[in-house]
């Protein structure tokens, strides 16, 4: 039976407050990075951040078992309503819609686990996952958040859970990946990708795209890109050799690592243009996502710290 709150001194109200901002700030990259693999926007999470100290500070901590876990929980409740509102949003975007990239510190590349839950291949399957299956199937899969906990952060049974989780992991695990490349595999991909979009060789970019490659671009309806996905490394070889010809422009490119895996900054006449990620499988890139959106853009100045624990 949950306790009565009894009415608290001066001096028991500023201990609670600290207390509460001292909970909050040690979790608040762990809370971060659950709106983040739930929401695919580094402004959304952020939004739901704030949201979440709000509701955070009114709680009566002496009722708190697990301070992480009912933070964890808020966070749930929170990204999953704005995820349902962002859904109608991306309904109205202009052309294919991309996560927004994160610039990430050297210890999100070492850690393979969390390099790949946030990865943007992974966010794009997630995508495809209703709102409570993507909060489930995060929560369980990514941050190994018991079912009980997970079915009072989402509203449902346990029993119920369990059933989203497994049909949530099959759909995911038929779209994700065959097997993730190592930190290695990827960057010499990329770099072989570097090479030739900065030489316009066709023949070095038909060597290292995999016949079934998929480019997504992202301008978000402000700056060009491709309207829907090409398919096929000839198209998508000849598509970028064929632009960079026609445009009298000064291109270069530099190696970065966005959402924990190898990356390319692209900067025309010296500004910033976007962010090319990849996806890599047997030392070809099967995707590529390019970012131009300027307002997706905001989050490669400096490092965000993610965190599964």
């Amino acid at each position: 039976m949950t306790r009565t709150a009894k009415p608290m001194a001066g001096g028991d109200r500023t201990d609670c407050a600290t207390e509460a901002t001292e909970a909050f700030v040690a979790h608040r990259n762990l809370l971060f990075t659950v709106a983040y693999e739930m929401l695919g926007s580094a402004a959304d999470a952020e939004d739901v951040l704030q949201e979440t100290w709000l509701r955070w500070v009114k709680v009566d901590l002496g009722q708190v078992r697990d301070q992480r876990a009912y933070l964890v929980r808020i966070t749930t409740r929170r990204s999953l309503d704005r995820l349902r509102a962002v859904r109608r949003r991306k309904e109205a975007y202009v052309g294919p819609w991309l996560p927004e990239p994160l610039l990430t510190a050297p210890d999100v590349a070492e850690d393979a686990e969390l390099a790949e839950s946030v990865s943007m291949a992974l966010m794009l399957v997630l995508e495809t996952l209703s709102p409570t299956e993507r909060a489930v199937f995060v929560l369980r899969e990514a941050f190994d958040v018991g079912y009980d906990e997970i079915a009072a952060a989402v509203g449902k049974s346990p029993a119920a859970v369990r059933q989203i989780a497994h049909r949530a992991r099959r759909h995911v695990d038929a779209r994700r990946p065959r097997q993730v490349a190592s930190p290695s595999q990827t960057r010499a991909a990329l770099e072989s990708f570097h090479r030739a979009i900065e030489t316009r060789d066709l023949r070095g970019l038909l060597d290292v795209l995999a016949p079934e490659v998929v480019l997504i671009g992202d301008g978000g309806g402000v700056k060009q890109a491709v309207q829907r996905p090409v398919t096929g490394a000839e198209k998508v070889a000849r598509m970028i050799v064929g632009g960079l010809g026609k445009a009298q422009i000064v291109l270069t490119s530099e190696p970065t690592v966005i959402n924990g895996n190898p990356a390319l900054l692209l900067r025309v006449d010296g500004e910033l243009d976007g962010v090319i990620a990849v996806r890599v499988e047997d030392a070809l890139i099967t995707g590529l996502y390019y970012v131009r959106n300027p307002e997706k853009l905001t989050r490669i100045a400096s490092e965000i710290p993610l965190t599964l624990r």
